[in-house]
Parts: structure tokens; C-alpha cells; sequence
């Protein structure tokens, strides 16, 4: 259960400040610092669809403290969303 609460902790921040959550792609606890999550985002959707290129997908690494806050998120790389995606 705790996993659901953290997956939906991260949709509810992105859907409200960065943009629409595609996917989350892993979720580990580290016992002292909180949580990491691995999340997918299409970036710049409106403006890819108009011009008819790829969707565009920005990984982001997100950190949530102890009680489940987000508390840091950056994204570490774009691509395309046909391109075959690496491991972080």
C-alpha cells in the first residue's frame, strides 16, 4: 500500500506543477533520506502534435522525504518516445 501512496503522491505533483504524468518506472525506499522514484513525463505535447514529430518523454528522478513530501525533482534526460530509453 505504502507504493500506491508514493506513486500517487508523484502523479498529484506533476499533474498540478510540471506537466502530466506518463509513467513511473521504479520506486525505492532508502531508509534514511525518504523515497526515489524514476518518472516519465511527455514533454511539450501541444507543440509536438502540431508539428507531427515524436512525442518527446523527460525522465525525471524525484526524492520524497520520510513523510512521503516531494521535496526535490530534476529531470535527467529527454528523448524521444519511439527511442529506445536507458537504465538510469
Amino acid at each position: 500500500m505504502e507504493i500506491k501512496e508514493i506513486m500517487n503522491q508523484v502523479a498529484d505533483f506533476f499533474n498540478q506543477h510540471v506537466a502530466p504524468l506518463h509513467k513511473i518506472t521504479s520506486v525505492e525506499m532508502n531508509d534514511q533520506e525518504g523515497w526515489k522514484v524514476i518518472a516519465e513525463v511527455i514533454e511539450e505535447k501541444e507543440y509536438m502534435k502540431k508539428y507531427a514529430k515524436d512525442e518527446m518523454l523527460g525522465t525525471y528522478e524525484v526524492l520524497l522525504n520520510n513523510e512521503k513530501e516531494v521535496v526535490s525533482f530534476s529531470r535527467r534526460d529527454v528523448r524521444y518516445r519511439s527511442a529506445i530509453g536507458q537504465e538510469m
